[in-house]
């Protein structure tokens, strides 16, 4: 998307953009650059800086919040197995599973109120009572022995202040990208990526050689230095939004929107049913606890990959173009490796990589996309109304997949989240047709 684009009409649609024409024909012929239609909203005479010291310290602090939240979140699958086999050992999977489920419940859900908040008054103070309250909620953790401890201090209070975290920090990207937007968020979202790397790789040891206590106290501190940064580098640059209140239900009046969250939120239901549920699923399929964690490090780093190469790839081919290309990617690796895996341990070694390529690409491209659909000072509201909904999906994913990993068997349960996978796939092919005014042009940059 150009920032000088306007509105385009029906007849438009199928001109090569003036500003990027040669850009395009210099890289990628086959797309055609195509401004999505707006209905009803005009857009904000803006000029992005697209670049400069102060727009990728943004980034840089985006990338840290993002490190030690969603990063976090990403290596969750491991806090599930542990509290099993200590804390919570009386506890079924699918109990247990409702704790991480409310957390990332709030922390997609809240949001639908963190978003205007964003839009009014900035990223400052929203990112520093978020992070205060962050840490505390780890340093609380650590002295978690009963479910409802567990429940009140991860999946409340962690979900709360993680959702002032990552909602400030991915919309403020916003204020200083617009035609470079899909490549810096997905700089920004490397951060989770990241986390679910080296999360993984620390807790390992630790846990092996000390207490809960002492391994949640050094995720504190390792997350107090990430959000110190995150604090320290984020800066807004937009004049603030008076109006609109935290849900505006005139985005679901747009088709596009309406298709691109269930999307949206049956993609996010298979990855973090994934995430949360492949130590379980190793340990069904009779391999060690270790490849648990080996898996979740090395599903982690593909998906770091995936994160860089969508959002430079989506500048150039389309946002939209970009995340149906990696929903078929991630859909192929899942019934083609995955769901016929059995006990061969090299091909569930393949597969993670392949899936965290595929799976890191889609998740880094949906608040780009939703981005496209609405003015930059909207952006806020747009994505906390689109991740309420979302927020449901995520919220019982986890459960769901645990109580149907035992009674349906590893194939049976690879097989349901494939089935999900299809629905949003179709749901991105309708979101992308609407926005072409329901034509058929497979070359569009959109």
């Amino acid at each position: 998307m150009a920032r000088d684009a306007i509105p385009m009409t029906g007849e438009e649609l199928t001109t090569l953009h003036p500003t990027l024409g040669s850009e395009v024909s210099q890289n990628l012929t086959l797309f055609h650059d195509v401004e999505p239609t707006t209905t009803s909203r005009s857009r904000l005479d803006y000029t992005f800086p697209e670049g400069g010291t102060k727009a990728w310290l943004v980034v840089s602090g985006s990338f840290c919040i993002i490190w030690g939240t969603f990063g976090l979140v990403s290596s969750v699958g491991l806090f599930q197995a542990y509290w099993k086999t200590h804390q919570l050992s009386n506890y079924s999977n699918g109990d247990i599973g409702w704790i991480p489920a409310v957390n990332i419940f709030f922390n997609l859900f809240l949001g639908v109120q963190v978003g205007p908040l964003f839009d009014r008054y900035g990223p400052k103070w929203l990112i520093l009572t978020g992070s205060l309250l962050y840490v505390v909620s780890l340093v609380l953790l650590a002295e978690c022995t009963k479910y409802w401890h567990f429940m009140l201090a991860y999946g409340v209070m962690n979900g709360f202040s993680g959702a002032l975290l990552t909602t400030t920090a991915l919309s403020v990207v916003a204020h200083w990208f617009e035609r470079k937007r899909g490549m810096a968020s997905g700089i920004a979202f490397v951060g989770s990526s990241i986390g679910g790397i080296t999360f993984p790789l620390i807790l390992k040891p630790v846990f092996q050689k000390l207490s809960w206590a002492w391994s949640m106290r050094i995720v504190a501190l390792i997350c107090l230095f990430l959000m110190a940064a995150g604090n320290f580098c984020i800066r807004g640059r937009l004049p603030p939004r008076k109006n609109g209140g935290a849900i505006d239900l005139r985005c679901f009046l747009d088709a596009r929107f309406s298709w691109a969250t269930i999307g949206v939120a049956c993609f996010e239901f298979v990855l973090f049913g994934a995430l949360g549920l492949i130590p379980t699923y190793s340990l069904s399929q009779g391999f060690s606890n270790q490849t648990g964690f080996n898996i979740i490090a090395i599903l982690n780093a593909g998906s770091a990959l995936g994160r860089s190469f969508s959002g430079y790839v989506s500048d150039r081919i389309g946002r939209f173009n970009t995340m149906l290309l990696t929903l078929i990617w991630t859909l192929v690796v899942t019934l083609g490796l995955w769901l016929p895996i059995g006990d061969n341990l090299v091909v569930f070694y393949v597969f993670a990589p392949l899936f965290g390529f595929g799976s890191g690409s889609i998740i880094s491209m949906a608040p780009v996309c939703l981005g496209q659909l609405c003015r930059a000072d909207e952006y806020g509201q747009y994505y906390g109304t689109s991740y309420s909904v979302v927020a449901f999906a995520t919220m019982v994913c986890i459960p769901i997949g645990g109580e149907l990993l035992p009674r349906i068997g590893a194939t049976g349960f690879v097989a349901f989240f494939g089935g999900v996978l299809v629905i949003a796939t179709v749901s991105f092919i309708m979101a992308r047709w609407a926005s072409l005014e329901y034509r058929w042009n497979w070359t569009a940059k959109i």
